[in-house]
């Protein structure tokens, strides 16, 4: 639909002028000395994960816990129900669509779950999956952020209108905050950079920080306040020609800053203020990184594939570990491409998926590899220490024929999801953050017809939430039925509930 580059951008996607902002970073540092990190402890807990394959900020689903089992970490909110096994609670079928169209983002409240369709984000009763409410838009979503604050509020980006013959693709030039708890639209507006006119700023992706909805792309990013709407930043002209390209939010708020050219991008991670963007600390990644992705941004870890040594489309040769106060690189920690499954999108900041982050470790799954049975192939879950960069020792393995899957921290504890083999459900699992001891919490049924539903799910394309004995699994993307597949259902979500 976008361009993945289009060269240099007409905006620099500066926050603040740079006098302004060396004056107010100025003014950071010290509030920093006095308040010893106050910046960040401000947004602390008040953050929900709404997507569960996406990688979550550490502590997002609850922060370390004392006592309980060895390594002094204790457990989550998530506990074994007394009957296992589960039982199909709903399914939507996919909307009837003629091009490929995006329906990215699913978010779980207290009475709803929450899903992007067609020209629409539509809210759920999360037994019957009877439909609550419906806000409708004018264009379809582009991108949705995996964030919600404590009262689920997020944000979306989507198009301007719907497709025309004259302009099959429109532009993703609208940024737009829903009240997920009662099935409203917040506000809804686009935004200028300094050099482009009148053309409204098109954004790639929108993550949520605190009370801050910040979006970002190849043009910039801008930033506004989550309840009213109110601009906070947007692109600016400097003579640096910097820009940012995306932001990690959660518990704190983080980007990724291009400055130089096409040819010779130079990228600065920095940690924000999250009300007026002015930079906390700043550490510039090394040479050969033309994209970096924000896994968590508290504590702040990222992903970048350093030379397209990774080889294997996953965007991750290594993950450094940076202190947000200082910007001092803690660790570099070399992750094997052959090795470790974690995947990052090489031109979006914060769309990491199969890893998690908490207890200072960085949880990722093992590839496949061959099992201990006769037949079929396994994986194992492992963490590096995020002060070391050494494997902590210890591993979750999934078992024969089962592959394991990080979906979010639940305290100390990983939630996780087991993929089955073709002949069983798929399985979840909480694993100790500690002792990698698991604890089944959920397994699907077996039955041919609930088994096609479930695979057809495919990992890097699906969001994927687990709370409380409820299982969701939703497309991302829905295209038009292949010939071939007309006779066969076709899911946008699929639930599973324990007894």
């Amino acid at each position: 639909m976008h361009p993945q580059y289009p060269g240099q951008p007409a905006g620099n996607g500066g926050r603040l002028s740079t006098q302004m902002r060396i004056i107010v970073a100025a003014a950071a540092a010290v509030v920093l000395i006095i308040g010893a990190g106050v910046v960040y402890s401000a947004t602390s807990g008040d953050e929900k994960t709404g997507t569960g394959t996406e990688a979550s900020s550490a502590g997002a689903s609850g922060g370390e816990k004392k006592g309980g089992e060895s390594g002094g970490l204790g457990g989550g909110d998530e506990k074994a129900p007394a009957n296992t096994k589960s039982a199909v609670g709903f399914q939507l079928p996919q909307p009837k669509v003629t091009d490929t169209t995006s329906v990215a983002g699913s978010w779980l409240t207290d009475k709803a779950y929450v899903k992007t369709g067609v020209y629409e984000i539509v809210g759920y009763d999360p037994v019957k999956g009877t439909k609550l409410w419906s806000v409708p838009l004018p264009g379809q979503v582009c991108s949705a952020s995996r964030h919600m604050s404590k009262d689920f509020k997020t944000a979306v980006v989507f198009e301007a209108g719907k497709p025309t013959k004259a302009k099959k693709y429109q532009p993703c030039n609208q940024v737009g905050a829903l009240d997920l708890a009662t099935g409203k639209l917040l506000w809804s507006k686009s935004v200028t950079a300094a050099t482009g006119g009148d053309e409204p700023v098109r954004f790639d992706e929108v993550t949520v920080s605190g009370t801050t909805v910040a979006a970002g792309g190849t043009s910039g990013g801008a930033a506004f306040d989550l309840t009213t709407g109110a601009e906070l930043w947007k692109p600016t002209a400097e003579a640096d020609g910097c820009y940012d390209m995306g932001y990690g939010g959660g518990e704190a708020l983080a980007t990724v800053r291009k400055c130089g050219s096409y040819d010779d991008p130079q990228l600065t991670i920095q940690a924000l203020n999250p009300t007026t963007g002015a930079p906390v600390s700043s550490y510039k990644m090394p040479p050969g990184v033309e994209y970096a992705s924000i896994v968590s941004t508290k504590p702040l870890v990222v992903a970048a594939d350093v030379g397209d040594t990774a080889g294997d489309g996953s965007g991750i040769s290594d993950f450094f570990s940076i202190d947000a106060a200082t910007g001092k690189l803690l660790v570099r920690i070399s992750a094997d491409a052959d090795k470790y499954a974690a995947r990052c999108g090489s031109t979006k900041v914060e769309t990491c998926r199969h890893l998690v982050v908490g207890n200072n470790r960085l949880y990722v799954p093992t590839e496949e590899h061959e099992g201990g049975g006769e037949y079929g192939d396994t994986n194992e879950i492992v963490a590096f220490d995020l002060t070391t960069g050494k494997l902590v020792g210890g591993k979750a393995d999934a078992g024969d024929r089962y592959t394991l899957t990080p979906l979010r921290m639940d305290g100390a504890d990983v939630i996780a999801y087991k993929q089955p083999p073709y002949d069983k459900g798929g399985q979840i699992v909480s694993i100790d953050g500690g002792t990698f001891k698991e604890t089944l919490l959920m397994e699907n049924p077996a039955d041919e017809a609930v088994r096609d539903a479930e695979s057809s799910f495919s990992g890097d394309y699906s969001e994927v939430i687990y709370s409380k004995g409820q299982l969701f699994m939703s497309e991302t993307m829905i295209s038009e039925p292949r010939e071939s597949s007309l006779g066969d259902k076709e899911y946008l979500v699929v639930s599973f509930r324990t007894s």
